[in-house]
């Protein structure tokens, strides 16, 4: 498949005179997509039904004539001012009841019936006018699902919605209480319509409420986009496409990703670095102008799961940004590297935010292509670069991994809402797992926990699984591989209250008591390197593989059955994750630091996160280099 390369252009921001110009330099540099539209409500409909379509008309034939296919971004995601004066119940509400106000963007509640209305009008107009436009080749629906802590709301639409959603699962409100447990504390309801949402209590609210809460909130999100998939399936078939975040983990994506056609995601590795990881200040200094060496692949092989293996980066960034605690600019080359490691882990087309620097606004810190004064930026120099070298390189097509990845939306929200200890967070555990697989060189999938079958897989981790659903389980037992689970995997309930019976298929043991640890205990492995943060004790119904110098279970199971008791530091999961590896004959390396490896069918690519050169298997890599070679 051809790997192309596009940009974020906002016509409305800049005079008509600019945009012939624009388009012809962003052929010339190599680009062949530009995404519009995502943000232009109020400049389409500056007053209610008093639409103004002639500039975007203007702006797609203009883009059209000088061969660029577009991206039409429907603009739900910044409502107009009128709007709130329309529908002022429509703003949602936070943990605190606060109304998240008119002045930025984002600003509506998923659950608002009228506002949902009003998408569906502007959508269908939309669609009506640009669906059969041949240049218009693809459709974001809305823009960064989530950014700002904007699924969960609080607002009486929310409440509203909720019950409703209760009752539809439900059905008997002796059901909920049972299911609930709302006998602890008398918290029984005689009806639903008793049931308020889960903020402002007098301690922590029922974690089952909370759940289910968090599972309501993550199915508005799934609904609201699918409001407007089914508008745009009646106009075109053209490929619908939302760009999700780094580390947004409040909504299911998988749920989303199933009525769409691509997953795109928005990828700044120094912003990330800064803003979402909770690595340390050395490290962050170490990479601090590159960006986490595993981060983006991170989201790469996710993203590309939950878009069933297609797979666009629809924002990345090009220098500086202006949103993270710390905004350094990235070293030479790097914007070359994130490209190309984005095409290795499966990326069709890598599109830079944004085509030039806004001189005015929240973002006018926020790097471009071109500098505001329409000199062009650093990052220019690069996308020219990768367009040359794409034409040299056609080929990038994904190579199958041998190991895969468990990740869970519903464990994230479980583990976030009774976490057991300040340190124990679901996405860093499953993180710390691709890391030391990364470090040993290999290439993984990450997959949902609806997988039907993992036949294409030798090795398969579940860490900190909440509950193994039946599709689970069946994929399981029919496995011929290697799996490990653990820690905290299958300790709950789907009602979210402990799982008294067997953790998972294949292991007989049941948790009897967890304890969570300071961050700075150490529990020495007698294999060498640390338990942290958590530790299990088992009934101990099966065989022990590994344990603590103290001779506490670590490991237990059969050779392909295993179940880990405690979270280990990354050089015991690195030696974990060879064993296993070299069970089933799986190739691994031991990396460098900052080095990584992403196998395509075609090629090797190999990648310095490194601001020093560095020697590895016979080869010179430079700082911030990217290279490839012949399989």
């Amino acid at each position: 498949m051809k790997r192309t390369l596009g940009t974020c252009y906002y016509p409305e921001q800049w005079p008509q005179s600019m945009w012939e110009s624009d388009a012809k330099k962003m052929v010339e540099a190599g680009i062949s997509w530009v995404r519009i539209g995502e943000f232009s409500w109020g400049v389409i409909e500056p007053e209610p039904y008093h639409l103004n379509w002639q500039w975007l008309d203007k702006a797609i034939e203009t883009l059209s004539a000088a061969g660029l296919k577009i991206i039409l971004g429907t603009p739900t995601a910044t409502p107009p001012r009128w709007m709130i004066d329309k529908h002022p119940q429509m703003l949602a509400k936070d943990a605190q009841g606060q109304t998240r106000k008119f002045g930025s963007r984002r600003h509506y509640c998923f659950s608002h019936q009228p506002y949902r209305l009003e998408c569906a009008r502007i959508c269908t107009l939309m669609a009506e006018r640009y669906a059969k436009h041949p240049n218009i080749l693809a459709w974001q629906i809305d823009n960064e699902y989530s950014c700002h802590d904007t699924t969960l709301s609080y607002s009486e639409a929310s409440l509203t919605a909720f019950i409703k959603w209760l009752k539809e699962k439900y059905q008997k409100i002796e059901v909920l209480n049972q299911r609930w447990g709302n006998v602890f504390w008398s918290m029984q309801y005689n009806n639903f319509e008793q049931i308020a949402l889960p903020n402002s209590c007098v301690t922590e609210p029922n974690p089952s409420h909370l759940l289910d809460f968090q599972r309501f909130s993550s199915d508005q999100v799934v609904s609201f986009n699918r409001l407007q998939v089914d508008i745009l399936r009646q106009h075109t078939s053209a490929p619908l496409i939302h760009n999700y975040m780094g580390r947004i983990t409040d909504f299911d994506h998988f749920d989303v990703g199933n009525d769409l056609d691509i997953a795109s995601w928005d990828s700044y590795p120094l912003g990330f670095l800064e803003d979402r990881s909770e690595s340390s200040d050395t490290h962050k200094q170490l990479f601090s102008q590159q960006g986490d060496p595993d981060f983006q692949a991170f989201h790469h092989d996710l993203y590309r799961s939950v878009g069933n293996d297609r797979l666009w980066i629809m924002e990345q960034q090009p220098g500086p940004v202006n949103w993270a605690p710390y905004n350094p600019a990235p070293l030479p080359n790097m914007v070359r590297l994130w490209s190309w490691e984005a095409f290795a882990h499966g990326a069709e087309t890598v599109c830079y935010f944004r085509w030039r620097q806004a001189p005015f606004a929240q973002e006018q810190m926020h790097a471009g292509l071109y500098y505001p004064d329409n000199s062009p930026a650093p990052g220019l120099a690069d996308v020219q670069k990768i367009s040359s070298e794409l034409a040299e390189l056609p080929d990038c097509d994904i190579a199958p991994a041998s190991v895969a990845i468990v990740f869970d939306y519903n464990s994230q929200w479980a583990w976030q809402t009774q976490p057991q200890g300040t340190s124990f967070d679901y996405f860093t555990l499953v993180f710390s797992y691709y890391q030391a697989l990364r470090s040993l060189g290999l290439s993984i999938d990450i997959i949902s926990p609806q997988q039907q079958t993992l036949s294409a897989y030798k090795l398969v981790l579940i860490p900190g699984l909440m509950h193994f659903n039946d599709s689970l389980e069946q994929a399981l037992e029919q496995f011929g591989g290697t799996v490990i689970a653990g820690p905290r995997s299958g300790s709950k309930t789907e009602d979210f209250t402990l799982n008294c019976q067997s953790i998972m298929p294949g292991i007989n043991s049941r948790i009897k008591h967890v304890q969570s640890l300071r961050p700075q205990v150490k529990i020495p492995l007698n294999g060498g390197n640390n338990a942290q943060h958590w530790l299990e004790t088992t009934s101990q119904n099966d065989p022990i593989i590994e344990s603590t110098k103290d001779g506490r279970a670590i490991r237990i199971g059969q050779a392909k059955c295993q179940y880990l008791c405690a979270w280990l530091d990354q050089g015991a999961l690195a030696n974990l994750f060879t064993e296993l590896c070299a069970q089933e004959k799986i190739p691994t390396i031991q990396l460098p630091e900052g080095v990584r490896i992403r196998d395509t069918q075609q090629h090797r690519f190999t990648f310095n996160y490194n601001a020093h050169t560095v020697t590895f298997n016979e080869m010179t890599l430079l700082p911030a280099a990217v290279n490839w070679q012949q399989r």
